[in-house]
Order: structure tokens, then sequence, then C-alpha cells
């Protein structure tokens, strides 16, 4: 795992001092060790809470009985909500290689996980790759979609990576695409995590799901175990984040305009642009507490009922700066009402403060386009992909 702990430039300057400083550097040496293991102790016991909080509300199945199911093309994906989906031409910017026969030399898989006893257990898949002549375990790429949306709807930009020689992976997120079976199924999962409190439909079961594909694959010949990369849209954005909290498999992060600080908009009066995204499931809560509105309280509650720990423990300011030291880039719109700018100066902060103590601060970047809302651009496609490229390819 060399790539994640890099000899920056900031390491070689202080080694450049030794023979002049000699007993203060070596105070000052042992100063940032300590700092370092003080951090890889607080991330790995931010890495277990998360992990318990997961599985309070699932029942996991043995190692033994994790399956792998073959699957077909999905020929009529399942958009769900009201709103028109969108052009794909953002998506179709990704850089890609110009190669003569492409169309036949692109392998597509389509699979299921099981990931868990349940109902939503079943995780579809969708793989595509360009056929190897010779195998040879090469970086993959995850892509996760925006709400509402599903796996078939990243295929432009499944092709333009495995154009490039990634694996290129995309899943269904839970009670997406082929886990929804009406317009209105994410909506009522919401719903019902908030009345009963026995599920996680928004962020954390589908992190669930990205801890057992990353178990998927690093057991498969053509991926580099070492060389997992992890990107998504808006709600996407979010589960590539939570992720790499989770499983420091994923080596790579890029969210994309998908981080925010849940509790500074709860504490700055900014949540209505998120709540409005999901608003079924904080009218239903806004009623059952006997509220004439929505209001701070309902959506505190809210997100307490169906992610603990989201506006606390595993907020922004507690979670970014312990992805370090892997390569990280969140891509953001300046004018984005759902993750506001304002509410990310302390955890692009303390990030900044964490890979510099980690000693790469280069591997973190945290990019604004002034005048974008809540919407991914051609510029945040090809500023990811070039992350990618510079931290995963050989």
């Amino acid at each position: 795992m060399a790539l994640l702990l890099p000899r920056g430039p900031h390491r070689l300057h202080l080694a450049g001092f030794k023979s002049e400083l000699g007993g203060a550097l070596g105070e000052t040496r042992s100063s940032i060790d300590h700092r370092r293991r003080m951090g890889e102790i607080e991330s790995s016991k931010l890495r277990s809470d998360f992990l318990n909080v997961l599985l309070s509300r699932r029942r996991p199945i043995p190692e033994a009985a994790v399956a792998v199911e073959i699957g077909k093309p999905v020929t009529n994906p399942m958009y769900q909500g009201s709103s028109l989906l969108g052009s794909r031409e953002v998506m179709e910017s990704c850089p890609k290689d110009d190669i003569d026969g492409f169309r036949d030399e692109l392998v597509e898989e389509n699979l299921y996980l099981i990931t868990e006893a349940s109902e939503q257990g079943r995780l579809p898949v969708l793989i595509l790759s360009r056929k190897q002549s010779v195998l040879k375990k090469r970086p993959a790429i995850v892509i996760i979609h925006s709400s509402y949306k599903c796996k078939e709807w990243l295929r432009p930009l499944l092709e333009a990576y495995s154009s490039r020689g990634y694996i290129a992976v995309a899943i269904d997120s839970r009670y997406h695409g082929e886990r929804a079976s009406s317009t209105t199924t994410y909506q009522e999962a919401l719903i019902s995590s908030w009345k009963n409190g026995d599920t996680m439909p928004f962020i954390f079961d589908t992190v669930w799901d990205l801890i057992k594909l990353a178990d998927y694959l690093v057991q498969r010949e053509d991926v580099d175990p070492c060389r997992i990369g992890i990107t998504g849209e808006s709600l996407g954005g979010m589960h590539a984040w939570f992720a790499a909290v989770a499983d420091i498999r994923y080596a790579v992060v890029s969210p994309i305009i998908g981080v925010q600080g849940f509790r500074w908009a709860l504490d700055n009066d900014k949540w209505q642009a998120r709540v409005d995204s999901i608003k079924p499931v904080f009218e239903e809560a806004r009623i059952d507490l006997g509220k004439d509105a929505i209001d701070k309280e309902v959506v505190e509650k809210v997100w307490d009922r169906i992610a603990p720990g989201l506006t606390s423990r595993f907020d922004a300011p507690g979670s970014i700066p312990y992805i370090a030291p892997r390569p990280q880039l969140i891509l953001h719109g300046g004018d984005d009402p759902r993750c506001p700018l304002t509410g990310l100066h302390i955890p692009v902060s303390r990030a900044q403060e964490a890979y510099k103590e980690a000693g790469c601060p280069e591997n973190f970047q945290f990019i604004t386009e002034s005048g974008i809302g809540h919407h991914m651009t051609a510029s945040m496609v090809k500023a990811a992909s070039d992350w990618f490229d510079k931290f995963l390819k050989p």
C-alpha cells in the first residue's frame, strides 16, 4: 500500500535539517509520529463505531454463505420520482480512449451479490471492462448514481473508464433500480425507517453493500485490490464519502456534490434544500410529532432515526479528515443549497491538517465551482477522472 503513504516534499524537507538540529529534531519527529499514531487510532475507532451502527439494523449472513448470482442486462431501468431525468451530456464528457472496435472489446457483466439476509440484501451490480488477451490485475472504479436513478444511468461513465483500462463498476443503491418495485419505493422506505427504526435507507444501508462489494472486488483475478477507487454524484457522492470512511480498501475517493455538514445546516437554518429532496419522510415526521410545520427539531429527529450519528460522530467534520492519508478529492458547487459551501469550512480545514500530519498534503483537494448549484458539471467529471488516473494508474 505504498500509494497511501507517499514521501511528500514536507517529509523530505524535515529530513534535510536532521544533522543540524540533532536531538531537537528527534523530539519534533517523535511528536509528529505520535500525532500520526493517534490519528490512526482515532480513524480505526471511527470505523469500528460506524460498523457497529451498520450492524445494528441488519441480519448479516455467515461469510461462507455470501453468494454471487449471475444476472441479465436490464432492458427497462426503473427511475423514480416525478422530475425529469436530465441529460447524460455531462457524463458523456468523461475522457475516453478512442479505440477502433471498442464495442467488440467491451465485456459486460450483470450479477447480484447477497449482502445480508433481507429483502434488500440482493445487490445488483453492473461491470464493464475491456477484453484482455493476457489476464492481469487492473484498477477498479466504483461509481454510484444519484437519488431516484439507477446503475444503468451511469453507462457513459462506465464505458469511458473501461476504455481507459479500468474495471468499471456500478450498483443499484438501496430501494433504487432493480431494488425498487415502483416509482415511490425509495420514499416509502424512508418513511418506514422513520416509523419503525429497523432500516437505514438514507446512505448507511448502501454503505454496508459497498463494504460487501469491496469483499467481492478484492477477490477477482482481474482487479488489483490496492487500486480501487470510488466516486458518485449527490446521494452517490455521500455513499462514496461514507464507504471510504468505513472501508480502507477504497484507496482513492472523489465525492461529487455529496459532502455536507449536517449539524452545521441544522445550527445555521440551512437544512431546507436537503429536506426538500426527500420531503415526504419529514412531512410524516411532522405529523407524528404534532407540528404545524417542519422545523429544526423535526429534521434532527428524522436524521437521528434514519441515520444515527449523521449529525454528530459521523458528520463531515468528524469523518472527512479520517480518510487521510488516502487520496481524496471533493468536488463542489459554490452555490449548492443542499450542500452549503460555508458548512464545509471546518471539515475541509481539519482534512487539510490531517493530510499535512500524514505527510501527504497533496493527497487532499477541495475544488468548488462558483455559480454552480447542486449540479455535476463536465469539469467535475474531468477532475475526478484525472484524480483517479493520477493515483490508480501504474
